[in-house]
């Protein structure tokens, strides 16, 4: 497509800047800093049935007033509450979280474990047998349950690791079952979860010598820094309370969350200052379609196209709204097609005319073909921008080594001033080098971007759930995958290899075992030993010596007065020679029949009786 590269002049910068802001914001995207929080104070200091504790309520105090002044959209505080009452409490509380995205709990008063499992104990709590903890107080795991809505942060603090006056009164109704001194320790199950205790698992808190304990005044001090990341303003508490208890408390964190920081407060916005103008035009428009391009949505461009209307840029940005309305007449096509399909089905079960499902039948395959002319239409202007963004990069590659920017070009095509931006083969060699990262790139990394590399972004799409442009290297690819922290495509090993974290190991199996077609060991089947061949011997030369000295044999026999068994050999060589090879036995002795002549048995045997007659012809 021919692209106009004349441009207008752009006349006030900040007056396109609010626009992309506002398109931004209300067309999807994310808020710079925490959204709605919600804080629960509870603090209980009159025990009708111990003694009562000096500083937990105003320890509550301080830090309700802390949370207020954080800007915290939810404060509620208590104190001196009943098992009733806190239960109601908690209930309430678990309403308020499930719209806020940092929720957080602080408890100062008496705690107790047993068995393992942490509880908090209420006002009204007489606890003389170890079992009435599960009745009369409450389990963390209440509490949790309270804050898990929350979807950036749960928090929970507890300044309960008093010494706790029950544990030494109450009565064991089992000898093994174990009370603890201080609180037990914690992994949180549910994500980006923290609770943080005034010491250590194992260990008791002091409440000070104030009016409140060292814990609440590092939590006062550090916790709602604006900009702060919670796991690092709970060090700076750490290391406060432990410099004013002289190393004898330690508070403790259990829990975890991920890579960003996630402050209480965050930082507040601080208005920036004006930008002065830019001699180039070319620059100034070339950053706005830029800023335009990162927001990506219907309104930052209509944004831009209204205060640069034409040129090479706004042919461009012409280009990505034609594919966004492609992109939005190919969903809503899909959505019809499916409204017909399901019209069609409702007919058929229906049992309707058969004119009626005739039309619905015809109506969900022009749904069907419609749907398949959209998505062409998308896939066409995907590509035209697609390669108009390619383009726009080749040229600001060329500008880069072109002449100084104080060599002028004619007006209306001054492209040769425009900054410089990421030659096609570094975004390329960019673009393979992450996807290698992501483990969807295998080959190296020499910017040619092939049908292997290609297929590799397809690979991407895929396990990534985008939809970028496979034909070209783009800073929308660049970025997107850019955006995933770890591997993406799984790793394919060969048979007879298996996957081994990010590489493929080979499979050794142990002795006895082979791998079969499943990549898997299998035992082997004993070979059954082989029959020795048995040797067939060609005895034809042998036959004719074995037979005259068989022949031999009933001759002695029949010399021997065994005419009979003579003249049945004779047959029976008779039988297997022709008569030229009979051999005639008598009491004088054997001699070959005669040319033409052969034995015929005539029975008998037996001194001075022949049992075969030599018969000739």
């Amino acid at each position: 497509m021919a692209l106009n590269f004349g441009s207008r002049v752009m006349r006030n910068l900040l007056r396109l800047c609010p626009l992309l802001l506002a398109a931004a914001l209300v067309f999807g995207a994310g808020p710079a800093h925490a959204g709605k929080r919600v804080a629960l104070v509870l603090a209980n200091s009159a025990y009708q049935h111990a003694p009562s504790l000096a500083n937990p309520v105003n320890d509550g105090a301080v830090m309700a007033k802390t949370l207020k002044e954080a800007g915290f959209d939810v404060v509620d505080s208590r104190h001196d509450l009943t098992a009733q009452d806190t239960r109601r409490v908690l209930r309430d509380f678990a309403d308020a979280t499930r719209t806020a995205d940092i929720a957080v709990v602080y408890y100062a008063g008496h705690g107790i474990e047993v068995e393992g499992s942490n509880y908090l104990i209420p006002v009204d709590a007489r606890l003389e047998r170890d079992t009435d903890v599960y009745d009369e107080a409450l389990s963390l795991d209440r509490v949790l349950v309270a804050v898990e809505p929350a979807k950036q942060l749960r928090l929970v603090i507890l300044d309960a690791c008093r010494d706790n006056p029950f544990g030494k009164t109450m009565k064991r109704t089992i000898a093994s079952r174990g009370i603890g001194r201080g609180l037990a320790q914690v992994e949180p199950s549910s994500p980006n979860t923290l609770i943080a205790y005034s010491a250590k698992a194992g260990f008791t808190a002091q409440d000070g010598d104030g009016a409140n304990s060292p814990f609440t005044v590092a939590l006062s001090k550090h916790l709602t820094t604006p900009g702060l990341d919670v796991r690092r303003a709970f060090g700076f508490v750490r290391d406060d309370v432990l410099k004013s208890t002289g190393n004898k408390q330690e508070p403790f964190v259990y829990g975890s969350l991920g890579g960003d920081d996630v402050p209480l407060v965050p930082v507040k916005a601080v208005a920036a200052a004006p930008v002065a103008p830019v001699a180039n035009p070319q620059a100034d428009i070339r950053r706005d379609y830029e800023l335009s391009l990162q927001v990506g949505n219907r309104a930052a461009w209509e944004a831009f196209l209204a205060q640069h209307p034409d040129g090479f840029y706004s042919n461009l940005a012409k280009l990505q709204l034609e594919k966004i309305g492609a992109e939005q007449a190919h969903a809503a096509a899909i959505e019809k097609a499916k409204q017909a399909e399901a019209e069609r089905d409702r007919l058929a079960a229906a049992g309707a005319q058969k004119d009626a499902q005739a039309r619905a039948a015809a109506d969900a395959k022009a749904a069907e073909q419609a749907q398949l002319a959209a998505q062409k239409t998308k896939e066409q202007a995907q590509q035209q921008a697609a390669a108009a963004e390619q383009q726009r990069v080749n040229l600001a590659a060329a500008a880069s080594s072109a002449a100084p920017a104080s060599t002028a070009s004619p007006a209306g095509t001054n492209v040769a001033s425009l900054t410089p931006a990421t030659a096609p083969a570094d975004l390329s060699r960019s673009v393979q080098t992450e996807l290698g990262r992501v483990g969807c790139f295998s080959g190296q990394a020499d910017g040619n971007w092939n049908t292997t590399s290609q297929r590799s972004l397809s690979q991407f799409n895929r396990y990534a759930g985008t939809k970028l442009d496979v034909k070209v290297a783009s800073t929308d690819a660049l970025d997107a995958v850019k955006a995933k922290p770890s591997r993406v495509c799984p790793v394919v090993c060969e048979h007879g290899f298996k996957v081994d974290g990010d590489k493929c190991t080979k499979i050794v199996c142990r002795e006895g075992y082979a791998i079969n077609d499943d990549n898997e060991c299998e035992k082997q089947r004993a070979a059954k030993p082989a029959k020795p061949a048995t040797a067939k011997r060609d005895d034809s030369e042998e036959r004719p010596t074995r037979q005259r000295r068989q022949a031999g044999g009933a001759a002695g026999e029949a010399a021997g007065g065994y005419g009979a068994a003579a003249g049945i050999a004779a047959t029976a060589g008779a039988g297997r020679r022709s008569g030229g090879g009979q051999v005639f036995c008598n009491s004088s002795g054997c001699r070959p029949v005669s040319r033409g002549c052969h034995l015929e048995y005539r029975g008998g045997g037996g001194p001075g009786n022949d049992a075969n007659a030599e018969v000739c012809y």
